[in-house]
């Protein structure tokens, strides 16, 4: 599988289009879905509540991993052991350190940007399957290390971490689920914006001149190793986040749930929705938190092939992802 991906991804990156200026309609449709996306929790069970809340948070993963492969164009397989640790931080800051939840994001986003650059500065300079093999390795390790005896006094080992879901403050009259969606939904926005604005910047271009033509970007006297390395830890500080959250959200973390797939499943998202596109994370997010549960109504014995025939739909239906569907048929409709 690891051979199929790199040249998937290399066959949909160049269809990853810039994004052009925002339009009066394209203002009216975010406040709308801001609206939309406010009010849900209240006129939806707190398990839909939930499952929402999940969605935002493997949002700000594929958005994470789309700015590497993406816009960086260096292929990632790894970032469900980025996912990871950042749910550990949390989950070992609150259980053993006493910490305020609210307190271990920005912890963890420290933590796995620290892991993120050190990781990368020799990583990176690896390209395609080398890569994507070195960052698998990474994805394949994880759970085993989390296991290792003498970490389980700290990492719970097999059995995890259970934790508590906090209640709303103030004494506001809502559920943890309703919280945790709020909070959720405002770090999400923020992420979102924040990645705007990174991608639109100094790094942002010189991190596209790296994946268009590292050898022209180099001679322009930009540094390519160190913007390499710059980016995985931006996109590891985003994957960490998400897995702090995604901690909390879930109240439990364990060895087992950061498999090899997890990082799979964050690859999927960011070509669904659109490698080399921002809001592209959000429909990826969707389809990978969704369809698993489609696949299974659909057919309880074999899931799996059911979801990789959504997923083929998908790719043929949608070369350039979700995004680049869009565009497309914004261009022909005029």
């Amino acid at each position: 599988m690891s051979a199929v991906l790199p040249s998937a991804v290399a066959a949909a990156r160049p269809h990853a289009v810039p994004a052009s200026r925002p339009s009066l309609k394209d203002a009216w449709g975010v406040c709308l879905l801001v609206v939309v996306a406010i009010g849900l929790p209240f006129f939806v069970s707190d398990y839909r509540v939930f499952q929402a809340t999940m969605t935002l948070i493997m949002a700000i993963s594929v958005l994470g991993l789309n700015m590497l492969v993406g816009y960086n164009g260096q292929l990632s397989l790894g970032h469900g052991a980025i996912y990871a640790i950042g749910a550990y931080t949390a989950a070992l800051l609150i259980e053993h350190g006493g910490v305020p939840w609210w307190a271990t994001l920005p912890a963890a986003a420290l933590v796995c940007f620290v892991f993120g650059f050190l990781f990368g500065w020799p990583a990176l300079r690896l390209k395609g399957h080398y890569l994507a093999l070195a960052t698998f390795a990474l994805a394949l390790a994880m759970p085993q290390l989390l296991k290792y005896k003498l970490l389980e006094p700290w990492t719970g080992g097999v059995q995890g971490i259970v934790l508590m879901k906090p209640e709303a403050p103030f004494g506001w009259k809502i559920s943890p689920d309703q919280w945790l969606y709020g909070v959720t939904l405002a770090i999400a926005g923020l992420m979102f914006l924040l990645a705007w604005n990174i991608l639109r910047g100094r790094l942002g271009r010189a991190t596209i001149a790296i994946r268009e033509q590292p050898i022209a970007a180099s001679a322009m006297g930009i540094n390519v190793p160190y913007v390499k390395a710059v980016t995985f830890g931006i996109s590891a500080l985003y994957t960490g986040v998400a897995g702090a959250l995604g901690a909390v959200a879930a109240a439990f973390v364990a060895p087992d749930s950061f498999g090899m797939f997890v990082s799979i499943f964050f690859l999927v998202g960011a070509v669904v929705g659109g490698l080399g596109t921002i809001w592209g994370a959000l429909i990826g997010a969707v389809f990978i938190q969704f369809v698993p549960n489609v696949a299974d109504q659909i057919s309880k014995s074999a899931p799996s092939a059911i979801y990789a025939l959504f997923l083929i739909l998908s790719v043929y239906v949608m070369p350039m992802g979700f995004v680049g569907l869009m565009r497309s048929l914004r261009k022909r409709l005029g």
